[in-house]
């Protein structure tokens, strides 16, 4: 299966480069599985054009042929305008296609905007560590999960599901009601033994496109 996955952009100024760039504990997740990590530009999107007008990365999704959809961490929203039309498309694209899409920690805001949610500051949710909550008769999610992030998600968009929140009561996982996506607001890939449940998790997202739970 191909897997399509968002990276961010760095700007680079002792080189006057601006880059793409993702964390290689990423593409080896992805890889280890037994799956096909396809990296997608940003740099194909242009920003005088509104997001359903995108026709240069609409070929490039036809050629490609993606089977499912990471979108990843890095980059706040909206410092980033490219990165945010990109997956704007990409997740409209998705909702068309009912292609899987996992959002990891800032893929997670891009899908509960895109789905209607509101961001607002957090405290205490950088280079740390949260118990998860959740309805272990329902779930199955990691006890314990990392953290990188100052922004979270206000309130649940109205088409999804809660699955997991922090001691705090900031969302921490959300599933689509009908879609098979799921948001995350940890990092799989950046945990030093990897979890067999989010790697379970995920299998099983982009294999059931009638994913519930």
């Amino acid at each position: 299966m191909n897997i399509g996955i968002s990276q961010r952009i760095d700007k680079i100024a002792s080189y006057c480069e601006k880059r793409d760039a993702l964390d290689q504990r990423m593409v080896s997740w992805v890889a280890s599985i037994g799956l096909i990590p396809i990296l997608i530009p940003n740099s194909l999107v242009d920003e005088t054009l509104p997001v359903n007008k995108q026709l240069r990365l609409k070929k490039w999704l036809q050629v490609m042929r993606l089977d499912a959809m990471i979108l990843s961490g890095g980059n706040n929203i909206g410092e980033a305008p490219q990165r945010d039309l990109t997956e704007n498309y990409l997740l409209s694209w998705a909702e068309n296609k009912n292609i899987p899409v996992l959002g990891i920690c800032r893929g997670m805001q891009m899908m509960g905007i895109f789905g209607g949610g509101v961001l607002g500051e957090v405290d205490l949710h950088v280079s740390t560590r949260h118990l998860l909550r959740f309805d272990r008769t329902k779930y199955l999610l990691p006890e314990s999960v990392n953290s990188y992030h100052n922004s979270r998600l206000i309130n649940c968009p109205p088409a999804f599901k809660i699955l997991a929140t922090s001691e705090d009561g900031s969302l921490e996982a959300m599933a689509h009601n009908d879609l098979p996506w799921e948001g995350w607001m940890w990092h799989p890939e950046r945990e030093a033994n990897i979890s067999s449940i989010d790697t379970s998790r995920f299998k099983r997202l982009i294999k059931s496109k009638n994913q519930n739970g």
